[in-house]
């Protein structure tokens, strides 16, 4: 996949500056997670303010959707939960958040129901392979190597953050700093990959969820936290009301830099449901309502200015 000088470079801070986090708080996201118990526990929820954002259905684009699609007359869609703010639950315990959101407006647009089925990030891609699934839609990270099993509808471009515990005890200041260092990230992820690409020995501490992640480092058991900036930027700001984490602000690029496109995943051979999706996604940015669900949850500095395919690559 990527050079290890790439691989350092992606692991700076993408845009976190642009990036202004609002939300009422709550309580527990809710729903109860097999993959890391008590929610609670990692980061207090801060769900998407106003109202929930709808569409309606066009119908020269329901006729794009693939025959075995309309006859079962759902989308089935993976989405790891929780993911704040990507994908959490309110205290209805209804799935909200980015993913969920822009899932069921590609629904609306296409006229037909989706189905939001819970599936741990590292199992999203064999979920489509047994037909249990058919998108992907978890903050996933378009890159060469997926490529080769999915194809991507792009619709976020952004970049990778590291957080630390309040007062940053470690000194953790730019990416070197990671070296020699137990660094904690969700199982199955990009930021893995990186890391462990680097120049120096980092040890990479892989855990079932990004909250497990976030919790080791809340613990000790980690000196230091990565995820997609947009991730790691509401952990920070959510947790113990802004008093547990910190973001590293590298000086050498306190704006960030060579962010990468994150999209719904759709296996290549399903061409017509990605084209059909490209096309309810293209129609939504187009009416404003993308725009809408992003600013609803606090990540309109990641938007894309149309729907693309496979914009991930090694130069990202």
């Amino acid at each position: 996949m990527h050079t290890k000088s790439n691989a350092v470079t992606l692991l700076s801070l993408a845009a976190v500056a642009a990036l202004t986090l609002v939300g009422c708080s709550s309580g527990g996201s809710g729903g109860g997670s097999t993959d890391s118990g008590d929610k609670g526990s990692a980061a207090s929820s801060s769900l998407p303010t106003g109202d929930e954002i709808s569409t309606t259905a066009d119908e020269s684009l329901t006729k794009l959707l693939p025959e075995d699609i309309v006859k079962a007359g759902v989308i089935n869609i993976a989405v790891d939960i929780p993911f704040p703010p990507m994908a959490m639950y309110d205290k209805d315990n209804r799935e909200i958040g980015f993913d969920p959101e822009l899932g069921r407006l590609i629904g609306q647009k296409l006229g037909i129901d989706v189905s939001l089925n819970k599936q741990a990030f590292d199992s999203v891609i064999p979920s489509l392979q047994a037909n249990k699934n058919d998108i992907i839609m978890s903050g996933m990270n378009d890159t060469p190597e997926r490529q080769k099993t999915l194809s991507f509808v792009d619709y976020t471009h952004g970049g990778f953050a590291i957080a630390v515990k309040k007062g940053n005890p470690d000194k953790i200041t730019t990416q070197e700093d990671l070296c020699g260092k137990t660094v904690s990230v969700q199982k199955a992820t990009v930021q893995g990959e990186l890391l462990r690409a680097m120049d120096c020995d980092v040890n990479v501490m892989e855990l079932p969820s990004d909250l497990d992640a976030q919790t080791a480092l809340r613990a000790g058991k980690s000196q230091a936290y990565t995820a997609d900036a947009v991730v790691a930027e509401y952990v920070v700001a959510t947790t113990e009301d802004g008093d547990a984490f910190e973001i590293v602000r590298d000086p050498k690029n306190p704006a960030g830099f060579n962010p990468v496109y994150s999209g719904i995943g759709v296996l290549k051979s399903d061409t017509e449901l990605v084209e059909a999706v490209r096309q309810a996604l293209q129609a939504l940015i187009e009416e404003g309502t993308y725009t809408k669900v992003l600013e609803r949850n606090g990540i309109e500095a990641y938007a894309v200015d149309s729907a693309e395919i496979n914009q991930g690559s090694d130069a990202s």
